[in-house]
């Protein structure tokens, strides 16, 4: 599903015109990606929680090469799915 895919959903579901739509669904995922930028979690209850996991860097191989490279320390989002998600995705059969 895409961005527009769920504008489009949300705007069918709940009788809005797109771009309110747009503009609930921009909302959204602009302070989640700001939450996240602050450093701080997201949880939504049911469905899952995104989180910002630090890894160390450390001395990888360039699989073509085969050469030394130095891999920096970086900061990434991740994302945990929660229980309720995770038990109706099993039940599916998917």
């Amino acid at each position: 599903m895409t961005r527009s895919d769920l504008i489009e959903q949300l705007a069918e579901r709940k009788g809005l015109s797109i771009n309110t739509a747009e503009a609930v669904i921009h909302e959204i995922i602009g302070s989640m990606s700001e939450t996240l930028i602050a450093g701080n979690r997201i949880e939504i209850r049911g469905f899952g929680s995104f989180e910002i996991r630090e890894y160390e860097g450390h001395t990888g191989r360039n699989p073509k090469t085969g050469l030394e490279v130095i891999v920096k320390p970086k900061k990434l989002p991740f994302f945990k799915t929660g229980k309720d998600l995770k038990e109706r995705i099993l039940e599916s059969g998917n």
